[in-house]
């Protein structure tokens, strides 16, 4: 930080104008964020919800000054953020603690930086860790601990320093869902009793039930650039139990704003129209299995080919974050249609849920080739080539004109896939090589 003093009227954490860029290998600018804007007051959670891609945690590391943005400024207490800032902590989804540390000694580990005595390091390690519910577990290692514990064991480390902002990072997704569920309500309860020693938390979350059940407001972030393009405020008391009909309510509002169509200004959205009309569309690898499963439930009852996504969700076990790239596939391949926060299935969709084997890979083949450019293109450059043969290469190289190379790769991959399925190519992962098994 700089050595202007703090304003004492400033927002804990302010966001202005921010938008972070990274060059591709060829030169061209890949735009992760653009022009976000936000605001984090004393004694807030505000949470971020987005697809993979949209930049949440990349706004994360840019706030805890691991990063630089590429345009605007980060401001805490009024300063600009020019590198890790006292006072801002955080906690990652994958508990990074060190293994030759005990647990005590992996807590004492964030206050060296302040020099503190070593008596008072103690102490407060020591009190971090009673808080969190690890009384007892001081002198052990990661590797005696469950998942959970080991968590805890990250919540109490980030606390110790007892910051004004908490940065958490999807910070229950690796835990099962019951440990997952208990930490968060432990979590809530302490925050709600005024006994965490901190001014405001900024969430990043894929669970959308977890960021209403947490939050005080919610930010939406669109992808390819991530922007914020919807706020929620969640004005509900705390503990919010899950089938509270006004919780279930917000959570239909966020799976409405999430599978909105995207609200962009006039260059992006001539730019997608651009991608859409040809091969740059990126694509999110979504087993076939997965959207044969999808049909098919909702095809029988209680559905009847219209659901509510929540509702599916929650009969399928699965999160929004799940279930959204097989939705989008389906609705990409005009097999079903998204809708206010619904899905329907299309005619085919439901021709597909009833036919048998072969009949659903003809089908598929059939709306692969209309619907999902790249393959196409695949197809006809197979068929044009006498020898029926061409390098992964060729396709890859084309795709890095609109997206990264590991975009690239995973929309590569989830053609492969559906391709091979649809048997309208083949491919020969050894070899990095598409040929025609059977050309016409």
């Amino acid at each position: 930080m700089n050595d202007t003093a703090p304003s004492a009227a400033a927002p804990l954490l302010q966001v202005q104008n921010i938008g972070r860029s990274f060059f591709k290998p060829d030169g061209d600018e890949m735009v992760v964020l653009e022009d976000v804007n936000l605001r984090l007051e004393r004694g807030e959670i505000v949470g971020l919800l987005g697809r993979s891609g949209s930049g949440k945690s990349t706004l994360l590391r840019l706030i805890a000054g691991l990063d630089t943005p590429s345009r605007g400024a980060v401001r805490y207490l009024g300063v600009p953020i020019e590198g890790p800032a006292d006072g801002i902590a955080m906690v990652f989804q994958s508990f990074a603690l060190f293994p030759w540390l005990t647990v005590l000694g992996n807590v004492q580990l964030g206050l060296e930086a302040m020099r503190l005595p070593q008596p008072e390091m103690r102490k407060r390690a020591l009190e971090a860790i009673d808080l969190i519910g690890l009384d007892g577990y001081e002198s052990a290692y990661p590797r005696e601990l469950s998942g959970g514990m080991r968590q805890r064991v990250g919540f109490a480390r980030a606390l110790v320093v007892h910051p004004n902002v908490l940065l958490m990072d999807e910070p229950f997704s690796a835990l099962d869902v019951l440990t997952a569920e208990t930490l968060r309500n432990d979590f809530l309860e302490l925050w709600g009793r005024g006994e965490l020693p901190i001014g405001a938390v900024l969430l990043v979350t894929h669970n959308i039930e977890e960021a209403v059940q947490m939050c005080d407001r919610l930010l939406i972030f669109s992808t390819h650039p991530g922007r914020v393009v919807s706020e929620i405020p969640i004005d509900l008391p705390h503990p919010r139990e899950p089938l509270d009909p006004l919780v279930r309510s917000l959570v239909d509002r966020v799976y409405v704003e999430m599978t909105a169509r995207p609200r962009q200004g006039r260059e992006g959205a001539r730019a997608e129209r651009s991608a859409m009309m040809g091969i740059g569309t990126p694509l999110e690898h979504v087993s076939t299995n997965l959207l044969a499963g999808l049909l098919e439930a909702l095809s029988e009852p209680p559905y009847g080919g219209r659901a509510d996504l929540p509702a599916i969700a929650q009969a399928l076990h699965m999160e929004g974050d799940d279930l959204f790239p097989v939705a989008e596939t389906l609705q990409l391949l005009h097999l079903a249609e998204l809708e206010g926060g619904d899905i329907r299935l299309s005619e085919a969709g439901f021709a597909f849920a009833r036919s048998g084997t072969d009949e659903r890979k003809s089908l598929f083949a059939r709306h692969l080739l209309a619907h999902v450019p790249l393959a196409a293109h695949i197809r006809r450059v197979l068929d044009e080539r006498t020898s029926h043969r061409a390098p992964k290469s060729r396709f890859l190289d084309e795709l890095e004109d609109y997206m990264t190379e590991e975009a690239a790769e995973q929309t590569l991959r989830a053609v492969i896939s559906w391709g091979r399925y649809a048997e309208i190519f083949a491919y020969d992962d050894q070899r990095q090589v598409f040929t025609l098994e059977n050309p016409a």
